[in-house]
This record gives C-alpha cells, sequence and structure tokens, in this order.
C-alpha cells in the first residue's frame, strides 16, 4: 500500500476522522441540552482528530524516505 493509494487516504485519514467528528457533535448535542460531560466529548473528539492529523504526516513522511516497492517486487 502506497502512501498516495485511496486505500491509505481512506484507512488512515476519512474513517478516523469522521470518528473525531461524531465526539465533537456529540459533545455539542450535550451542551446544547446543559449536560456538563459535553466538553469532555469535544475535548477527547478535537484531540483524536489531532492525532489522525499527526499519524498521517507521520506515515506521509516515512513512506516518501521508503524505496520504492516495485524494485523489490520485481526481483
Amino acid at each position: 500500500m502506497f502512501p498516495n493509494d485511496p486505500q491509505f487516504l481512506y484507512m488512515i485519514l476519512i474513517l478516523p476522522s469522521l470518528f473525531g467528528l461524531t465526539l465533537v457533535g456529540d459533545g455539542l448535542n450535550k451542551m446544547m441540552h446543559e449536560e456538563s460531560s459535553g466538553i469532555i466529548s469535544i475535548v477527547f473528539g478535537i484531540i483524536f482528530i489531532g492525532v489522525v492529523i499527526f499519524t498521517y504526516l507521520f506515515f506521509s513522511s516515512y513512506f516518501s524516505q521508503q524505496p520504492p516497492l516495485e524494485k523489490f517486487l520485481k526481483n
């Protein structure tokens, strides 16, 4: 799997980001209904999205430094 593949983007970035956005949305819903636990969901959602972005940047820079796999697969 290469970092330019759509599967990589979907697995590493989109699905976990949707989970983080779900946490933020749940927190906003709780805060609108005046529940004090809403801020916890928002904070964890933002932290989760931050971790997803950091992981994507780490893997994209890691894979760009690796030699292409096509050379190894042909032998």
